[in-house]
């Protein structure tokens, strides 16, 4: 009997382990839905970041430039427009209506834009079958 093999049980290069022709192509369509997936997070989270500061500065700018005209131009916003109604009072009143805008434009946006990449991010993200629960 003899204990010594021709071949060892090991792979000799285990960085390097032997692949058939057909593997090879598998491992590199696996690897795309990964890279595919990554752009489609990439450009969700781009795309949410773009509408969220657009939103939030439009509305709160407005009431910045509201506040600011308060402190340095009271003679400004305390000018008549007609009647009993002032130049801050008017603006102070259009602040409603630039909030509700700014909210309409970012619900739009998120329609438009935001919720088909979300989607897309969902679609490719399936749930492994060892991580699902019983």
């Amino acid at each position: 009997m003899s204990y010594h093999r021709s071949q060892p049980s090991y792979p000799e290069f285990p960085d390097f382990p032997e692949q058939h022709p057909g593997q090879a192509h598998q491992s590199q369509q696996r690897a795309q839905p990964a890279a595919d997936h990554r752009r489609d997070v990439r450009a969700l989270s781009t795309a949410y970041k773009r509408l969220r500061r657009v939103a939030t500065f439009s509305a709160l700018g407005y009431f910045v430039v509201f506040l600011v005209l308060c402190a340095y131009a009271p003679d400004l916003m305390s000018s008549r427009v007609t009647g009993g109604l002032t130049t801050g009072l008017l603006l102070g009143l259009l602040q409603l209506p630039v909030t509700a805008l700014a909210v309409a434009w970012y619900e739009r946006t998120a329609r438009r834009r935001v919720d088909p990449l979300t989607a897309a991010v969902r679609r490719n993200t399936a749930p492994s079958p060892q991580g699902a629960r019983r």
